[in-house]
């Protein structure tokens, strides 16, 4: 699908074709909107060849009157099992001489707010002050993500003290998963920033590096975020994994002793159930052999209490 905006009276506008100095959205194109892309509107085949690449990483090009920035942009998912999954997805920047190009795979709140007018002042005619403001409502929505994968966490946690299902569990792991995901991309974004803030490749003026640095400072916070989240769920999932261990111990020690108490009553059924010369003790009473069943498990029961077996 490809979309068209304008900034008219200092709004995001949508409009019906190409103009010099429009925004073009493209999101998930199909094969002739590809052929578009490369044909009427001159793109590099490469450009966009590798903005629709899940497996590539960010970076930023220069090809002729053509720079690509690429970028990971945070994605909120559900699995299956209904579980939440961060991931991130690559996001292409393509600027030309007249018009600023977006490309991505699929749907995503940072162009999203853009293209609904969420975002304001917006000029699409400054390039490069779109592409920084498009650089720190991702950055932003980093902070945003982790923000809430800090609360599921903590819901988490306080529902595993009841009871450890296996969903919340599954639910802890692909949050773990989504702060890998955030941290790998991160540093890959962060790299491609700080070559933008070297000016070698993109013009900028005072105010558009101060937006870069504005920008950078949230990426790295988003990276030290990501970092201590990381760690503290990683260390949350080795508790609950002892704890697990622990409980099924205390299951199985319990399990024990009660197979303990059960089997010295069928020994002692089973001595009485045999011809011995002379007999046993007792033998001549029909009592005896529950008699001396109940003194011996009762005995056994008072040891293994004391031995803090059924606890």
């Amino acid at each position: 699908m490809i979309s068209y905006y304008q900034t008219e009276h200092n709004k995001m506008v949508k409009i019906s074709e190409f103009v010099e100095g429009c925004w073009v959205n493209v999101i998930s194109p199909s094969a002739e909107e590809i052929a578009y892309l490369v044909d009427r509107l001159k793109l590099d085949r490469d450009f966009v060849r590798a903005a629709l690449d899940e497996e590539e990483s960010s970076r930023i090009e220069n090809e002729d009157d053509q720079t690509l920035v690429l970028v990971d942009i945070p994605i909120m998912t559900s699995e299956d099992n209904n579980t939440v999954l961060y991931t991130t997805r690559p996001l292409g920047i393509i600027m030309t001489e007249t018009n600023i190009i977006t490309i991505s795979l699929q749907n995503n709140p940072v162009i999203n707010d853009f293209a609904n007018g969420v975002i304001r002042n917006i000029q699409t005619q400054l390039k490069t002050r779109f592409l920084l403001r498009i650089l720190l409502r991702g950055a932003t929505q980093y902070l945003t993500y982790l923000k809430q994968i800090d609360k599921i966490t903590s819901s988490l946690e306080s529902k595993l003290d009841k009871s450890m299902k296996n969903r919340l569990l599954m639910q802890l792991l692909g949050l773990e998963k989504s702060l890998v995901y955030f941290s790998t991309s991160l540093k890959a974004d962060e790299i491609t920033l700080e070559k933008i803030l070297r000016g070698r490749v993109i013009k900028m003026y005072e105010e558009d590096q101060d937006l870069l640095e504005d920008v950078l400072i949230e990426v790295k916070q988003a990276i030290e975020m990501s970092s201590i989240y990381s760690r503290t769920l990683s260390s949350t999932m080795d508790a609950f994994s002892s704890v697990i261990n622990n409980n099924l111990n205390i299951v199985m020690k319990i399990l024990t002793a009660v197979t303990v108490l059960l089997e010295i009553p069928n020994m002692v059924f089973s001595f009485y159930g045999m011809n011995i010369d002379g007999g046993l003790w007792l033998d001549q009473f029909d009592w005896a052999p529950l008699l001396v069943a109940g003194v011996l498990t009762g005995g056994a029961a008072i040891i293994l209490y004391k031995a803090r077996m059924f606890k």
